[in-house]
């Protein structure tokens, strides 16, 4: 068996490895309740999270990331065999350390990981799924390492920090997907209609009802699919149209205001001024 232990920042890394001529049991468990995110290499080896006379099982670890939430009770059980060996990576942090993480690592936990930081049970499981190539590769190449000393430790702090980001982009994307409105064709054609009446726009209520959504699903989905609030969109568009024109000299500063739908040219040239970080007259 071969167990490298890291400390970066308020993480703990356990590396380990264990290749056996026979099956034999590996387990562990955690001095205090953690969240934790296991990587598992090729070895496929089988686990078995146990606690007060509960356990859940997982067959086929291959590529397996898996978040979970342990305390002090649970036996991380790992059945080693000599087709199904241990290749396995877990980044854990205690539980009380979460909002002493820095560059806001213990927010993300908390958003993504919700269920995890706020545990309903001894053993809580988190979000899991089999990793993409480019988190397979990263893993590979943790065991496939052949550094030794301060330059092995070095290369674990970096190839961890980069699995994680993997991780919560993977795990961002999977959320974006599963929360993204069924009727985002509809919300296309909104966006059509703005854009085709700058200078005239149809107001919340008529936008909604032109593409059947009620005013509180479309400004809630719109943000969500578009990043940014009906208003907020109209905005840009025209300022941005505008820019257009004034700098293709096909309209005076009054005018290019006047046809994307400014009455007051001083609220114009706010607006124009917050956006683009210079007053509509400095266009070239």
């Amino acid at each position: 068996m071969n167990r490298d232990t890291i400390d970066i920042n308020d993480f703990t890394v356990l590396v380990e490895v264990n290749k056996a001529q026979e099956v034999v049991i590996d387990a562990c468990s955690f001095d205090e309740p953690v969240v934790a995110v296991a990587f598992y290499g090729s070895g496929n080896v089988d686990l078995s999270m146990e606690w007060s006379k509960q356990q859940k099982q997982y067959k086929g670890t291959k590529g397996l990331a898996l978040s979970f939430y342990a305390d002090e009770t649970v036996n991380c059980v790992h059945r080693v065999a000599p087709e199904k060996p241990l290749e396995c990576i877990v980044v854990a942090t205690a539980l009380r350390k979460l909002n002493e993480l820095p560059h806001q690592e213990g927010e993300i936990f908390s958003e993504m990981l919700n269920e995890l930081v706020n545990p309903s049970d001894n053993y809580v499981e988190g979000p899991r799924f089999f990793m993409n190539p480019e988190m397979q590769q990263v893993v590979d190449s943790i065991f496939a390492n052949s550094f030794t000393g301060k330059t092995k430790m070095m290369f674990f702090r970096s190839q961890i920090t980069v699995l994680l980001s993997h991780f919560f982009g993977q795990l961002a994307l999977s959320y974006q997907q599963q929360n993204r409105p069924q009727e985002t064709d509809k919300l296309e054609l909104a966006k059509e209609i703005l854009a085709a009446n700058l200078d005239n726009p149809p107001s919340l209520t008529e936008l909604a009802k032109s593409i059947g959504l009620n005013t509180t699903k479309l400004k809630k989905d719109f943000k969500a699919v578009f990043g940014v609030p009906v208003f907020k969109y109209l905005q840009n568009q025209r300022l941005t149209a505008a820019h257009e024109m004034i700098q293709k000299q096909q309209a005076t500063v009054q005018e290019a205001a006047w046809q994307v739908g400014y009455d007051s040219l001083s609220s114009f040239s706010n607006a124009f001024t917050k956006k683009f970080g210079y007053r509509p007259s400095q266009v070239n």
